[in-house]
């Protein structure tokens, strides 16, 4: 079914086939699809105006009957790290946040794909919003064409990476993800690398199982946080219906299909998750399949209590792990003098509205 927008049809929202086969019903020849598609994946055009090689009467007709709903740059705040933190404002008034992560080696976007989430998990600012929708696929490549743009504007560099890591859990959005990842990385969309491409997901087991029936390319990680499920349904009440078993399960599936080692993303909490006991719950968790860990600074917001561990703890804690022979490495917190914890811009701009 064609997604409409006050009337008109979102022309990103058809593929090349059913592009060809409307424009054929508009006694357009069937050439002009892929020449409307280049403009609108490979040179991300944002009206019908800028698509200089059709006619005029063509531009008119498309801007009559159909929509691009170009996503915008609402706000920007700028770090002392050089991280750049996004609002964006979709077609239809909605916010969703987007960050730029400069560093020497790389630039990265992380972007959104839902507006608010429904997973509630108690130490992000976007688990106390309510999710209102999913992405469209269009709108997450937007915010990747966007964040490019800054990147280029900004340090002179394009972006070298993406990771879904923003507001909205990517798996409970899963077909819009999976064609927005086809289309960055399409040889006539922007044509990106599916290696450069991250996933991160709070664990949705039967998801993780779909990416490996699917063959996903990209790499993919499992926000976890715990290894222990008493402690990860506290803060994660995903955790409940997928488990810790059901997530080694659906992991050692995707593992065997894809053979994608997968990365574990560990925010390191205060007097929470942060022990020797906690780190060998963890390093029986990595045995399952190939992986990486990432112990990761906490970005404190004001709805929750949680804080960010000692230094010497993180220290210990990443020691340990390298001494069971597991790839571990600290991500240390970017934008702290920012709004800069996920959600946490959004929140603040939707009780100003």
């Amino acid at each position: 079914m064609l997604e409409k927008t006050a009337k008109k049809t979102d022309i990103r929202s058809l593929d090349l086939l059913q592009l060809q086969q409307l424009l054929m019903a508009m006694k357009q020849p069937a050439f002009r699809a892929k020449q409307i598609y280049q403009w609108l994946w490979e040179k991300s055009a944002t009206s019908f105006d800028e698509m200089s090689n059709l006619s005029k009467d063509l531009r008119k007709s498309l801007d009559e009957n159909f929509s691009i709903n170009a996503v915008q740059v609402n706000n920007s705040q700028f770090s002392n790290d050089h991280t750049i933190k996004n609002t964006f404002r979709l077609a239809d008034g909605n916010i969703v946040e987007g960050v730029l992560i400069p560093l020497e080696d790389r630039m990265t976007a992380c972007v959104s794909s839902q507006v608010g989430c429904s997973l509630t998990c108690k130490f992000c600012a976007t688990g106390y919003m309510d999710r209102k929708r999913n992405l469209n696929a269009d709108e997450i490549y937007d915010q990747v064409v966007l964040i490019d743009k800054q990147a280029k504007q900004n340090y002179n560099n394009p972006l070298t990476n993406i990771v879904y890591m923003g507001m909205g859990e990517p798996l409970l959005n899963y077909a819009n993800v999976m064609k927005s990842i086809e289309r960055i990385t399409a040889p006539d969309g922007l044509n990106m690398s599916y290696k450069r491409i991250t996933v991160s997901t709070a664990g949705i087991a039967k998801m993780i199982k779909k990416l490996g029936d699917d063959g996903a390319k990209f790499n993919l990680a499992l926000s976890l946080h715990a290894a222990d499920d008493k402690k990860r349904n506290e803060i994660m009440p995903i955790n409940e219906a997928n488990t810790l078993k059901a997530l080694a399960d659906a992991l050692k599936y995707y593992f065997a299909k894809t053979k994608n080692p997968v990365t574990y993303e560990y925010i390191v909490f205060n007097h929470f998750n942060d022990e020797i006991s906690d780190a060998m719950d963890l390093a029986k968790f990595c045995k399952h399949i190939p992986c990486k860990v990432n112990l990761i600074e906490y970005n404190p917001i004001s709805f929750a209590d949680f804080t960010n561990a000692e230094g010497d703890k993180i220290d210990a804690f990443s020691n340990y792990l390298k001494s069971q022979g597991i790839n571990t490495n600290i991500r240390r917190s970017r934008g702290k003098d920012i709004d800069a914890a996920c959600g946490q811009l959004a929140v603040k701009e939707e009780a100003q509205a």
